[in-house]
């Protein structure tokens, strides 16, 4: 009974926070997603991951450890579901980076942050910037047939990743009126990511609800033991090991949606992958928090 009621302390305030999104929009209020997600995305979700990382007393190594099975278990990963696209006739354009990528912003960060406090926190920063880079790269390249790198490292969040992790690796620090100012501002981040994303599930028209039923579960069961296979291999310690499986299997990202809209892939089979996953996280989430808590 302790267990599931820590369980259920650390991801209420998550689901609690995105049904308030849910019914704000459902009242008929306005919410401009659009400015919203500016403001957390370029301001707020940076200075947050800065301060997290200048911060962290997370040792180095460990940190290094975590990247490279993020890497190991994303690449694993991404090839896994490419043969799987192929071999059932799956357009790759729609299917392939929303089932590769999860939403390990919105959903991920606000996790690690709740169940392992600040050092698992420091952990989802270093995964969250990695899938960033291969989701604005990678991930952007099989919606559209473009991509670079250069467009990934301009993005805010990537950019305050590189630097906190400068700042980290050479012990620097700034002046204390500049971190409370910055940490303030980045205090802003988790509950805008999470209101936003209720707002934007309850604005999606989601269709083939049972080939995403299936996919889901399918991604689910991969991304958990891909991700776990991966942590091990690297002797990940159990927070680490445990932010690295929550990140990897969250659920299908509203981003992919918004590109799939974007770059005219199949949108309605991807928001049906977005509703889907997200339904079926209510229930995985607590599952996986509750083998590593």
């Amino acid at each position: 009974m302790s267990l599931l009621l820590e369980v259920l302390q650390i991801v209420a305030p998550v689901f609690i926070l995105a049904g308030i999104g849910f019914v704000w929009v459902k009242l008929g209020l306005e919410y401009r997603v659009q400015f919203v997600t500016r403001l957390a995305m370029t301001l707020a979700i940076p200075c947050l991951i800065f301060v997290a990382l200048v911060e962290t007393e997370i040792n180095p190594a460990a940190l290094r450890d975590t990247a490279l099975a993020t890497l190991v278990a994303y690449g694993a990963l991404g090839a896994g579901l490419l043969v799987f696209c192929w071999l059932f006739r799956l357009q790759i354009r729609t299917f392939w980076a929303p089932l590769t990528f999860g939403n390990t912003g919105n959903l991920g960060l606000p996790l690690a942050f709740f169940a392992f406090g600040p050092e698992g926190f420091g952990f989802a920063v270093v995964i969250f910037a990695i899938m960033a880079v291969l989701s604005f790269t990678i991930g952007i390249y099989a919606v559209s047939g473009g991509g670079s790198l250069l467009n990934a490292i301009k993005e805010p969040m990537v950019g305050a990743t590189l630097l906190g992790g400068l700042f980290l690796v050479m012990n620097w620090s700034l002046p204390e009126w500049s971190m409370n100012t910055l940490e303030l501002i980045g205090q802003m981040g988790i509950p805008l990511m999470l209101v936003t994303l209720g707002v934007a599930i309850s604005r999606l028209h989601p269709g083939a609800i049972l080939r995403a039923t299936i996919l889901s579960i399918l991604k689910l069961i991969a991304c958990f033991a891909v991700a776990l296979w991966a942590g091990l291999q690297f002797d990940l310690d159990r927070i680490a090991l445990a932010v690295l499986v929550l990140q990897v299997t969250t659920p299908v990202a509203v981003t992919s949606y918004m590109l799939a809209e974007k770059y005219e892939a199949n949108a309605t089979e991807v928001a049906g992958l977005v509703v889907v996953s997200t339904l079926l996280s209510v229930i995985a989430i607590p599952l996986i928090l509750a083998l590593f808590l």
